[in-house]
């Protein structure tokens, strides 16, 4: 049987409410720049079509997905799927966001290493996220062995967000060059672009701390330092 242990908040709340604060700053900047259309008048489904084509990126799909702000890229179908408030919106925010997901395209054209890191570690992440916690409590209990080996697994989660961030950043700086090389926005449009861009580069940021702290807490637990 496992029981809380508020040692844990110690670890975790910092980047927890770095997190909270961070969707906090999405919905609210989506929100307000969603309202303000841009001049060019195209959808976010448009704008990524127009920048993909620039870059003589025909075979990726643009897709309307389903969920809210649920805009991706998937390098291995070649994919790019915006959700219907990006799609169909004429918005900066909207024009915004499909220009980040097409820097991902952009990126994997140019085979980005972060990009190409990152897709490989996806399986492994997948199943160290959730099995990594399981290993170690187990083994925390019965066998140190196990604890940390369950460890080494969840650390691959904190080694993918750390690289999720260069790919992020690095997908926002493309986006806002060719927003306005593609003349898509003015420069004084971009204001918007980057409340918008820098607040969900804030969330991986946060998730990158959240990961970090949790894996902190496994050390922490299993160097004995606790139970002094």
């Amino acid at each position: 049987m496992f029981f809380f242990d508020p040692l844990y908040l110690v670890f975790a709340l910092p980047a927890l409410a770095l997190g909270l604060w961070a969707q906090s700053k999405v919905k609210s900047n989506f929100r307000k720049y969603s309202q303000v259309g841009n001049l060019g008048r195209l959808t976010g489904g448009e704008a990524a079509r127009r920048i993909l084509d620039s870059q003589g990126l025909y075979e990726v799909q643009v897709q309307e997905a389903r969920g809210f702000l649920s805009d991706h890229y998937n390098p291995r179908s070649k994919v790019l799927g915006l959700s219907r408030e990006v799609y169909h919106n004429r918005s900066i925010a909207a024009v915004g966001i499909a220009a980040h997901e097409a820097g991902h395209a952009i990126q994997d054209q140019a085979n980005y290493a972060p990009l190409g890191f990152r897709t490989a570690l996806v399986p492994t992440v997948q199943l160290g996220s959730w099995l990594g916690p399981i290993l170690f409590f187990i083994g925390f209990v019965l066998q140190p062995t196990l604890a940390w080996i369950g460890m080494a697994l969840f650390a691959m989660t904190s080694i993918f967000t750390l690289v999720t961030l260069p790919v992020e950043f690095n997908a926002s700086r493309r986006a806002k060059q060719l927003l306005v090389n593609q003349n898509i926005l003015i420069q004084q449009e971009l204001e918007g672009v980057n409340k918008v861009l820098d607040a969900a580069a804030l969330t991986y940021v946060a998730a990158t701390l959240q990961s970090l702290s949790s894996l902190a807490y496994y050390a922490f637990l299993l160097t004995g330092v606790s139970r002094d």
